[in-house]
Order: C-alpha cells, then structure tokens, then sequence
C-alpha cells in the first residue's frame, strides 16, 4: 500500500473554459497589430492606434479580475464537493 497522493487529471469545465478566455483576449487583441495599426477614427485628438492599445488596458484589467473571482469561485465550489479539503 502506498502513500502517495491521488493524482487527478485537470478537469475541464465551462468556468474554466472562460476563465481561459478572459486570460486569452487581451493577448490575441494586441498581438493583431494589423487590426489596430491605423490613424483613424481619432477619439478626442488621439489616434487609433493609442487608445485603441490604452482601452485594452483597462480592458485586460476588468477580464483579469473577471477570471480571478471566477477561479475563486470555483474552487470554493471544488472544495464543497470534496468535504473541504482544498489542494
């Protein structure tokens, strides 16, 4: 008999699916430069291509925190099924 610990496969659930999403967005957003690069529309003085990469930013920040409660959230459900115990 052993006393090693029970190894689980990660188990992928719709939460996690869009916790990986919010994380995911602002990555591919700024990494399309071609989607972005351009002077037009101007947003008071500013070209595009500024506040385009500024409003991600603020962007990034609320889909951070988006995932981060949503990953507290479900651990919490996780530790609930498992009698408490959180790993």
């Amino acid at each position: 008999m052993s006393n090693a610990p029970e190894v689980r496969p990660p188990v992928l659930t719709p939460v996690r699916v869009v916790i990986a999403l919010c994380l995911f967005a602002p990555f591919v957003a700024m990494l399309w430069v071609g989607s972005y690069a351009k002077v037009d529309p101007a947003f008071i003085g500013i070209p595009f291509f500024y506040w385009y990469q500024m409003a991600w930013v603020l962007i990034s920040t609320a889909l951070t925190m988006t995932a981060y409660k949503l990953w507290q959230r479900d651990q919490r459900a996780r530790a609930s099924r498992n009698g408490g115990a959180s790993k």
